[in-house]
């Protein structure tokens, strides 16, 4: 049965969806099956496994809103498998209202498809919403990027509120997975003061790993690619692989 993860974090441009990927892809590369659902409507996630989101069906909303099957929905890639999504799930939080079970709509979906893997990661859209919803109430755990800027908690707690809300009515097993520094800049004392900051907000639950600022990561999604498929040596693609890795110990 596989363990369920949601990227998540609110606040946009934390570097959600590049953990995504690149976590999908490292775990792959580790020997593990991986599903990466992309529940986000810019459908990044799925393009940066090289898949095409304009033309890609059936994809996430077909299976939710349309009932298409998920097993068929679903793209193989050399980095992992991808549950595709596109700009049509905009408007899915708004047709969701009025089904039944509304909050479960995708943990029924992945019921259909834990079997085949080891790991589900789920990327979320940027907001505390319907789609976000569904996805706290389809994982196990979630991990939050956290990037080493000025506002780096900001919105925080609204996101730490909602999972609390989520575990006391919804789905009772949610956990926090970990909370992990992004866009850390060791050359500057505001990354050093925020990592500082989040470590005593969460104390041993921040990861020991660190996600740097690197051009190759900002680059590898406009070839379709993860940082290790665009540039393995690069310092971004080191900082995923050794993100997997603890990822891993942590889950052993």
């Amino acid at each position: 049965m596989a363990k369920r993860v949601v990227i998540a974090n609110q606040k946009g441009g934390v570097g959600k969806t590049t953990t995504a990927v690149n976590l999908a892809a490292s775990l792959t590369q580790a020997g593990k099956r991986v599903l990466l659902c992309d529940f986000d409507p810019q459908a990044n996630a799925t393009s940066g496994l090289g898949v095409d989101k304009n033309s890609v069906s059936p994809n996430i909303y077909d299976v939710l809103i349309d009932g298409a099957d998920p097993e068929k929905a679903v793209v193989s890639t050399d980095w992992g498998d991808v549950l595709p999504s596109n700009k049509a799930l905009s408007g899915a939080g708004v047709e969701m209202v009025g089904m039944e079970g509304r909050e479960f709509l995708l943990r029924g979906v992945l019921d259909r498809l834990e079997e085949r893997y080891d790991y589900i990661l789920i990327d979320c859209p940027p907001s505390l919403e319907l789609l976000t919803l569904n996805g706290l109430c389809a994982a196990d755990t979630v991990l939050v990027p956290v990037q080493c800027e000025y506002y780096a908690l900001e919105g925080l707690s609204d996101l730490l509120t909602t999972i609390r809300i989520v575990k006391r009515r919804l789905n009772r097993k949610i956990a926090l997975e970990g909370v992990l520094l992004t866009m850390f800049d060791g050359r500057t004392n505001l990354s050093l003061q925020v990592a500082e900051e989040v470590k005593r907000h969460f104390p041993g639950q921040v990861y020991a790993t660190v996600i740097p600022r690197n051009v190759r990561l900002s680059e590898a999604p406009s070839h379709g690619r993860p940082v290790a498929a665009y540039d393995r040596y690069s310092t971004g693609a080191a900082a995923y692989q050794r993100l997997a890795e603890e990822f891993l110990q942590h889950n052993a």
